[in-house]
C-alpha cells in the first residue's frame, strides 16, 4: 500500500471514532430522556408508587449510561490505536 492509502485509512478510522462517540452520547441522552418521561407520567398516574418508579428509573438510567460509556471507550480505543 502506498503512504497515501495508509494515511487515508487512519483518517477514516479517526473520523468514524468521532462520529461513533457522538452517536453514543446522543443515543444515551435520548434514552435517558425517554426514561424520565415515562417515570414522570407513571408518577402522575400513581403518586403512591413514587419509590418503586424512582428506583427502577435509576437502574435503567445507570444501564444506559454504562452502555454509552462502553461505546465511547471503544471509540477512543479506535481513535488512539488505529
Amino acid at each position: 500500500m502506498t503512504l497515501l492509502a495508509i494515511l487515508l485509512n487512519v483518517a477514516i478510522a479517526k473520523m468514524g471514532a468521532g462520529i461513533g462517540a457522538g452517536i453514543a452520547a446522543i443515543g444515551a441522552g435520548i434514552g435517558i430522556g425517554q426514561i424520565g418521561k415515562g417515570a414522570v407520567e407513571s408518577i402522575a398516574r400513581q403518586p403512591e408508587a413514587v419509590g418503586d418508579i424512582r428506583s427502577n428509573m435509576i437502574v435503567a438510567a445507570a444501564l444506559i449510561e454504562g452502555v454509552a460509556f462502553f461505546a465511547i471507550v471503544v471509540c477512543l480505543l479506535i481513535l488512539f490505536l488505529a
